[in-house]
């Protein structure tokens, strides 16, 4: 088939799931005059009566192009469309994680990261130390109502006691080689 000796020209197309910025070819920061010039510039282009697209192509695309300028021509209108663009590029960001740094990050270890504390820290933190002092004061005022010695000295530094919990037991005797002696009160127990 030979080729036709006009061949149709070219036009990028919109992009059908893009935002209507990209549409329009202009920015989020656009103002409203650049809005319109570039809405009359591509309406040219897009137009199914003056575009040498196909007709059904040029109906989408001008639709597309007219939704666009709709939107982004009401202030109202844009700042919803801009809220709504920004909910939707929330999850698009990379996920958030510790930084790796360098051959660490080449073999996978993990880096950590000095941060600071947050309020639910700090808090935490006052709530362990005020029940640390609390127990600790608890625990002598009750051993000061007792009466009991606060600091008492180990067994082995005070002299001449070898145990803590009762009176000293007398030296053992040496043991003596038992003898044929008759224990006197074995044989008091005896019957005669």
């Amino acid at each position: 088939m030979a080729p036709s000796p006009n061949p149709a020209p070219s036009f990028p197309d919109l992009p059908s799931g893009s935002c209507h910025y990209a549409a329009l070819k202009l920015s989020s920061a656009a103002t409203p005059q650049e809005l319109r010039q570039a809405f009359r510039h591509l309406s040219k282009l897009y137009h199914p009566d003056t575009t040498q697209l196909a007709p059904h192509d040029a109906q989408s695309a001008f639709a597309r192009l007219q939704l666009a300028y709709a939107t982004l021509i009401d202030p109202a209108r844009r700042r919803a469309y801009d809220q709504e663009l920004a909910l939707v590029a929330i999850p698009s960001l990379p996920p958030v994680g510790p930084p790796k740094l360098g051959a660490e990050a080449a073999a996978g270890r993990r880096v950590s990261v000095r941060r600071a504390l947050s309020g639910g820290e700090w808090l935490a933190l006052l709530l362990l130390g005020v029940a640390l002092i609390l127990s600790l004061v608890l625990g002598l005022g009750v051993a000061w109502a007792r009466g009991t010695a606060l600091i008492t000295p180990p067994s082995w530094a005070v002299k001449g006691v070898d145990r803590v919990d009762g009176p000293p037991e007398p030296p053992m005797d040496p043991v003596l080689p038992q003898t044929a002696q008759a224990d006197p009160l074995a044989d008091a127990d005896a019957p005669p």
